[in-house]
């Protein structure tokens, strides 16, 4: 895939302002962002706080424990937990050991981008959660204490650091959603996220924020989040 082939309005094209000016515009961004970012989720979260606890209760009665965090790189490579609905089993990371020991297919798709389309490690409720991204609702605690912003990159695992090679990503809090969730989603590679997350960076600004939401639960029914 080309980086003609990421598409998005041409109005969010940027231009160069002078350094004095895009720093100034830039830091008026990010100040307005993080109070938009505060203010949405305290007007959503009585709504996200009920889905979370029916969800949560239905994983508890299927069995374990119904929430789980896991580190993930913020902003300037620094390290957070990440909050989650649990949709794996207990004994994950032996249930893909063996599956990629024994499918070298699998292997190669969890290589080049770092999921896998049938994810052995996934309860039959867990599809369900993660088709409708049910699952990442407890991120919206992340994005009011700071960690995450509502539109960024897709939060990365520290292993996955190695296999990035971009730099963009780095400079902004994650995203509970961003472009490459309302764009390929599963059909692009770990590499190519790269791409998206330059992309964003270049064309970062409020209307373009509002435009990624708007987007998002258009994607979000139609149930591309396995």
């Amino acid at each position: 895939m080309s980086e003609g082939d990421l598409r998005y309005p041409s109005r969010f094209i940027t231009h160069n302002p002078p350094a004095h000016r895009a720093i100034k515009s830039r830091s008026l961004y990010f100040a307005t962002k993080r109070c938009f970012d505060v203010a949405v989720t305290l007007l959503v979260a009585p709504f996200a706080l009920a889905i979370v606890a029916a969800a949560a209760v239905l994983i508890w009665i299927d069995g374990g424990q119904a929430f789980f965090s896991q580190p993930r790189v913020g902003k300037r490579g620094e390290i957070f937990n990440l909050w989650k609905l649990r949709t794996m089993a207990p004994d994950a990371e032996r249930k893909l050991q063996e599956y990629l020991a024994a499918d070298p297919l699998a292997r190669v798709e969890w290589e080049t981008q770092q999921k896998l389309r049938n994810d052995p490690r996934i309860t039959r409720l867990g599809r369900y959660l993660r088709k409708y991204s049910i699952d990442e609702l407890p991120q919206l605690l992340n994005v009011l204490v700071g960690d995450m912003s509502l539109v960024g990159p897709r939060p990365m695992l520290p292993e996955q650091r190695q296999h990035y090679p971009g730099t963009a990503y780095f400079d902004m809090r994650p995203g509970l959603t961003g472009l490459w969730q309302i764009s390929e989603r599963n059909g692009c590679t770990f590499v190519e996220r790269a791409l998206h997350d330059t992309r964003y960076s270049g064309m970062m600004c409020f209307s373009a924020d509002l435009w990624i939401l708007l987007q998002t639960p258009m994607v979000v029914l139609r149930g591309t989040g396995l």
